[in-house]
């Protein structure tokens, strides 16, 4: 059963202006704050982030390897609502058990299977041999 689900996001490449804020460094963490607390308002829980590499194309027929810095977040998965039993009203004639204050559940036989629908019962076959004419 899975407990959590995990989010990847790109790490922000440029600061971010704000007042009294001077500095590329000071601008960078400003971004990588409001991403964090973005992502926390959502639930989100900051795991870590890393670097990893990323073939893009380049020009018609050549390729090269970029390094991604990317964000990873997880946050617990809700759980699951638990099936609901589907309650069969009883019929109209029952009567409630004593004690219990409510109707009495008449449990419902599944159908017969398709061997028992085709199970010949003596007696009910013309074709039965053991039956007189």
């Amino acid at each position: 059963m899975k407990t959590h689900e995990y989010k990847v996001i790109p790490a922000p490449t440029k600061g971010e202006k704000a007042k009294a804020i001077k500095g590329a460094e000071a601008k960078f963490a400003a971004a990588m704050s409001r991403l964090l607390n973005e992502m926390a308002e959502q639930g989100w829980d900051y795991i870590r982030a890393d670097t990893l590499p990323s073939e893009e194309r380049s020009g018609l027929t050549s390729s090269q390897t970029v390094w991604r810095t990317v964000l990873v977040f997880s946050r617990p998965v809700p759980a699951a609502p638990q099936s609901v039993a589907v309650q069969h009203e009883a019929a109209p004639d029952a009567a409630p058990v004593a004690g219990s204050g409510g109707p009495v559940v008449t449990p419902i036989t599944p159908p017969a299977t398709a061997v028992e629908k085709l199970t010949p019962v003596p007696g009910n076959d013309d074709r039965d041999p053991d039956r007189a004419s």
